[in-house]
């Protein structure tokens, strides 16, 4: 019997507010266990919670780039476990009016993953297992988080990888969280289950709890719905739980049976008021909001016409658009620099890290004057790639690599003795072109090359050698 995978994602996002939900403490990472913390974020008794305007509007912001309606009328919740990383053994979370509701999340192909809810909620404490102890680091708790949960409209490993890349984007586009998986700012838990081909009713789901890795997100949910099969075609039945992915082994285990909301015994927050936002704030959130990275894409592929695959690697950084973007301003065609962005430039910056970043030697000024010479026909392609490389290495400024003498090209009498040269000093190259070799007249190219300094138009070039080894 055939299966289809039927997946939706309820994935945690770490607001970039500069305090927590509900206190003043920050909210940097990687201080000093416990030392972003008070008597608020650790529940100490008495202690009242005040709501971080910031974390709302935010999460608007989130819910208006995802297509949501937002309910401008709503409320906070208790959802009550007790774990030791949560001290006062309840989250203040949203239950039953959800800030941001029915939305979506469109992939390249045109399908959309629809959006149940976008919740806000506190971030609970991080257990740290070692050496057979485990110790508990209450920075983290009260971070704002907005939980954003999917429909099961997700059918493979790799829809799910493309849905996660996209929300990624749009959290940093929108500027409400910088989505670093590695840090945890952002989490996906990750619920599969089975439907029989041809049968309308959902199989029993697992939960897939924490990942926070692409390519972990892949493996754990072909390795989850592979079980499942397995578990099925034997006559048996999928057991409802949360499950843990062990990334040595590429497995999944059950950590503890599926809790409901029943479970949590919801009731809502006693020491939070009603929220009240005027539509006018909802209004004025949608204009700020910035072109999402869907239209980008969909704009430099249609009327900038860069190719689908340079488009996609410029537009998944958000501070490489933004270099990109004014460097268009200034006047630079966008193939010539999308091309040197992602032929040269990229092969400086190896790691995706850096790619975000996007630090380097050269002003956007500079990159744009650079990319203007190569569409003006001033220099070619070859010696604009070669400078770049240059001056991301060593940096400094355009002038002090490209001289007004490489402005002035090379006049169609200097290639043609440039060419009748390059033929003598190579002859063997040259019969072997005349024998049916095409790629021997590389060999020409590159003596051209080092003659100019890289400012030959090679395609001239190229036009006057085969003349001249035709004669």
């Amino acid at each position: 019997m055939k299966y289809r995978m039927v997946s939706g994602f309820e994935t945690h996002v770490e607001l970039a507010t500069n305090t927590k939900i509900f206190c003043g403490c920050s909210t940097k990472f990687g201080a000093s266990p416990n030392t972003h913390c008070c008597p608020v974020c650790t529940g100490q008794p008495g202690a009242l919670p005040v709501l971080n305007k910031k974390v709302v509007e935010f999460a608007i912001r989130a819910g208006l780039a995802t297509h949501c309606t937002i309910n401008t009328t709503t409320h906070l919740d208790r959802k009550n476990y007790c774990y030791p990383d949560l001290p006062k053994a309840y989250q203040i979370s949203q239950f039953d009016k959800p800030l941001c509701e029915h939305g979506y999340v469109e992939l390249e192909s045109g399908k959309k993953i629809r959006l149940t809810r976008i919740h806000i909620e506190e971030d609970a404490g991080k257990l740290v297992h070692e050496r057979g102890y485990t110790f508990i680091d209450y920075n983290r708790g009260g971070v704002p988080l907005i939980e954003i949960v999917s429909e099961p409209d997700i059918s493979s490993p790799e829809e799910a990888r493309e849905y996660v890349e996209k929300l990624q984007l749009i959290m940093r586009y929108i500027g409400v969280s910088d989505c670093k998986m590695q840090e945890g700012s952002m989490r996906c838990d990750v619920n599969i289950s089975l439907q029989r081909e041809g049968s309308s009713v959902l199989g029993t789901r697992t939960e897939i709890k924490n990942m926070n890795s692409l390519s972990f997100i892949e493996k754990a949910m072909a390795y989850e719905a592979k079980r499942q099969e397995e578990v099925l075609s034997s006559g048996g039945e999928v057991e409802q739980a949360t499950l843990r992915f062990d990334e040595a082994t590429g497995e999944t285990y059950v950590m503890r049976t599926k809790e409901d909301a029943q479970d949590y015994r919801y009731f809502p927050e006693p020491d939070l008021l009603t929220v009240k936002i005027p539509q006018a704030e909802v209004d004025k959130i949608a204009v700020s909001l910035p072109e999402l990275p869907l239209e980008k894409l969909r704009r430099y592929t249609g009327a900038l016409g860069i190719s689908v695959l340079s488009a996609r690697l410029l537009y998944k950084y958000k501070a490489v658009c933004d270099f990109f973007e004014r460097c268009l301003s200034l006047g630079a065609g966008a193939k010539n620099l999308s091309n040197l962005i992602v032929g040269t430039v990229y092969s400086y910056l190896p790691t995706e890290e850096e790619k975000e970043a996007f630090k380097i030697n050269v002003a956007a000024e500079e990159m744009a004057e650079l990319a203007k010479y190569v569409d003006g026909g001033k220099i070619n392609f070859t010696l604009a790639q070669m400078t770049l490389s240059k001056m991301l290495k060593e940096g400094g400024a355009l002038g002090d690599y490209i001289k007004p003498a490489d402005l002035e090209g090379i006049s169609d009498g200097e290639l043609e003795e440039l060419c009748k040269r390059a033929i003598e000093e190579n002859p063997k190259i040259a019969e072997d072109f005349r024998g049916g070799k095409e790629k021997a007249i590389g060999g020409l190219f590159g003596y051209i090359k080092r003659a100019t300094q890289g400012r030959a138009d090679i395609k001239k070039a190229e036009a006057v050698l085969r003349r001249l080894l035709s004669e």
